[in-house]
């Protein structure tokens, strides 16, 4: 009898330390688990981000393209093609003129000045087209980092809560006060549902 007692107890420890291993066991798989879900969460949004700023640092607007702004493309086309048209038409007037102040200045009677301008004015009209051509670069530089910054924010955007749960109420504020002074402001009321 005390011999069976001893294995009630032996084996009533053992099963309650394998339910105890099991119960662990799985609370462990459901953390892993939702620190798997988190993590694929997170990598399919920055993921995504990273996708588009690769293809819009490839091909202008093909993040936008990715990230289905389609009306955004025809935008940053219109403003490279603009701006390259505008910096190649000054180049070869910047070029037109830099010959002719090269053929203006040298001794040499062989070549010719087309223009009707002196060295002085060759070099102002020189300097003003390069000033406008280096405009072009940078600001066309301007407009293709805009274009990854764009594609990054709209990717990283996707996934924002723009529901009807939040709420932002402006109302203008006034009061009289006991001496017949009137205090005006505005209120603010963020309301969430």
């Amino acid at each position: 009898m005390r011999f069976s007692i001893i294995y009630i107890f032996l084996f009533l420890s053992l099963a309650t330390n394998i339910a105890i291993a099991q119960s662990n066991d799985s609370l462990k798989v459901t953390r892993i688990d939702s620190l798997a879900n988190k993590k694929a969460t997170r990598k399919a949004i920055y993921s995504s981000a990273r996708k588009a700023t690769i293809m819009s640092t490839i091909v202008p607007g093909l993040g936008q393209a990715y990230n289905k702004k389609y009306w955004k493309m025809p935008i940053i086309y219109a403003a490279l093609g603009g701006l390259g048209y505008w910096g190649i038409t000054n180049h070869r007037e910047y070029k037109y003129y830099s010959d002719n102040l090269r053929n203006e200045a040298d001794n040499d009677p062989t070549t010719i000045n087309a223009t009707r301008y002196s060295q002085s004015q060759l070099t102002s009209e020189k300097n003003y087209y390069k000033k406008f051509r280096d405009i072009a670069i940078v600001a066309g530089a301007v407009v293709y980092a805009l274009n990854i910054i764009d594609a990054n924010v709209d990717a990283h955007l996707k996934t924002f809560d723009v529901s009807d749960d939040l709420s932002l109420k402006i109302k203008p504020y006034y009061n009289l006060n006991y001496d017949n002074t009137l205090q005006t402001g505005l209120t603010l009321k963020l309301n969430f549902k």
